[in-house]
């Protein structure tokens, strides 16, 4: 990593430190707390989109698998909560890698469709099977316990969120820097050109998806361990495209972007609730402004007036 990128990292932590001693009250730790899970989830799928050129519009079925294997195997099997995080990445990372070598050989809009597919295929299913999963009015999740200490306030979860953000944002800005990021950005720019010099193309496609729907079925996890109950609407398209959003809007093929991003549209609908049926209308309106001004995202736009950065 290079100094600037450090210095963001510093700069992330020390927020993260400070953060939970200032916030006047819990509405606000829960918002943060959702604000983390998120810019978890949209780094790995940056690294998808942004870096990679790939889209992915079913991503959210990821954090379904993730958020299901959580409720529904310590409540009808009795595993560890921890076993079934593990299980519900596995699964994803398997689903990803069976699925991703014929969906990526598609371009354009048809890869859009058939992630949309993928996407769709997940939520019917958690809908469907109501005797596993509560079906559309969904079920509970047992509580997180690590290390025979159980994970059951604000607080706890705030700590345990902000240690995997801040790994996170530091093994993304590792990952781009390395040999494996910088044949994600030849690919992206050409996927011709990166077969000549000898990028194994599909191979970096496939690793890339899988890594992707880990980060999202991991944090599909703590996301119904943290609310304590999951329902099919966490899979649904409606949250991919809020996904696929928070990195356009951040920033595409930038680390810091993801965050910004994910920031901004996870506080943004709060802060347009005094709309009072209006903030649809709202946060519309502040999504086609960015994209009309800032077409490249907020921190690349930003970063190229005022200097550079990850």
């Amino acid at each position: 990593m290079n100094r600037t990128a450090y210095f963001g990292l510093f700069i992330v932590m020390g927020i993260l430190l400070v953060l939970p001693f200032v916030l006047p009250n819990s509405f606000y730790l829960d918002l943060v707390i959702r604000m983390a899970i998120n810019a978890v989830i949209v780094l790995g799928l940056n690294l998808l989109i942004g870096f990679a050129g790939q889209i992915s519009l079913g991503h959210a079925g990821f954090l379904g698998i993730g958020a299901y294997a959580s409720a529904v195997l310590p409540t009808h099997f009795g595993w560890h909560p921890v076993l079934a995080l593990a299980a519900g990445a596995v699964a994803a990372g398997l689903l990803a890698a069976i699925v991703a070598r014929p969906i990526f050989k598609l371009k354009g809009h048809y890869l859009a469709m058939a992630t949309l597919g993928l996407g769709i295929i997940l939520n019917i299913a958690l809908r469907n099977e109501a005797t596993w999963t509560g079906g559309p009015d969904g079920m509970p999740v047992p509580s997180m316990a690590l290390f025979g200490y159980e994970l059951n306030n604000d607080k706890h979860w705030y700590w345990v969120v902000a240690l995997l953000l801040s790994v996170s944002v530091w093994a993304s800005l590792n990952l781009i820097d390395s040999p494996f990021g910088r044949a994600l950005r030849a690919l992206h720019g050409s996927e011709v050109a990166s077969q000549v010099v000898g990028v194994d193309v599909v191979r970096y496609k496939v690793a890339i998806f899988v890594m992707s729907a880990v980060f999202a079925s991991m944090m599909g996890s703590v996301t119904a361990h943290y609310v304590g109950f999951v329902t099919p609407n966490l899979a649904d398209f409606f949250h991919s495209i809020e996904l696929v959003t928070m990195v356009v809007v951040g920033g595409m093929a930038s680390v810091y972007g993801s965050l910004v991003g994910a920031v901004l549209l996870t506080a943004l609908p709060q802060a347009l609730a005094t709309f009072e049926g209006w903030e649809t209308v709202a946060f519309g309106t502040i999504l086609m402004a960015c994209m009309i001004f800032m077409p490249k995202g907020l921190v690349p736009t930003l970063a190229a007036k005022f200097g550079k950065g990850q």
